[in-house]
């Protein structure tokens, strides 16, 4: 179970290390708004690890917050660029 938990663990922290190069080097401002909603779901997925492993759900309502802010996140800045646009 260790070794899986380590592999799960790089690879989340190589996702997020390519996601925040993202950010910085991102030629506009959807490319780094679509980089920090990618990075909020890294972090939904290393908060979902961590109660995996621990076998716990007291991160269940944080998960649930985080979520529900990358969907108001979203929606809003398609209505901003949305609202440029026209």
């Amino acid at each position: 179970m260790s070794a899986i938990v380590v592999i799960v663990v790089v690879l989340l922290m190589a996702a997020a290390g390519l996601v925040l190069f993202r950010v910085v080097r991102g030629p506009d401002l959807l490319d780094r708004v679509v980089g920090i909603e990618a990075l909020l779901s890294i972090m939904i997925g290393t908060l979902g690890t961590e109660a995996a492993v621990n076998r716990h759900a007291t991160t269940l309502p944080i998960l649930l917050a985080l979520s529900a802010m990358g969907f108001v996140g979203s929606v809003s800045l398609v209505r901003f660029v949305a609202e440029e646009e026209a």
